[in-house]
């Protein structure tokens, strides 16, 4: 099981865990922290964090200049919201569902991201 914290188009957080996430399906099932099982819809999403823990640290800010070890290339995605983040991927690809970014700060709470391309406003390629 995956410990994930979902962000929707909408602004909403949904946090649980998941045992079925595919990126190439379109929908997967969440268990949410009170137990109840949910079907979530990728193209509703913004992005799906894969996360260490539920709890994360709000105050805490990403500084995005760690290095990732075959991370692939380094990606800033600001997404439709506004929201920035920069990190490493491998599978970039415009014309996919989404794809997945290791976070640039590896004392983020985050693993990694799936991205969902509807979501993203803009991707840049950072050097």
């Amino acid at each position: 099981m995956n410990t994930i914290v979902i962000h929707t188009v909408q602004g909403g957080i949904v946090k649980g865990s998941t045992g079925d996430f595919r990126p190439n399906q379109e929908k997967f099932h969440i268990t949410l922290e009170n137990g109840e099982v949910a079907a979530m819809s990728v193209p509703k999403l913004k992005a799906v964090f894969f996360v260490k823990d539920l709890a994360g640290d709000s105050k805490r800010e990403d500084t995005y200049e760690d290095v990732v070890p075959g991370g692939g290339r380094k990606v800033q995605v600001t997404f439709k919201d506004g929201e920035v983040i920069v990190g490493f991927t491998t599978a970039y690809s415009a014309e996919r569902q989404g794809w997945f970014l290791v976070p640039a700060d590896e004392g983020s709470n985050n693993l990694r991201i799936y991205v969902v391309n509807a979501a993203v406003a803009d991707v840049q390629f950072l050097s």
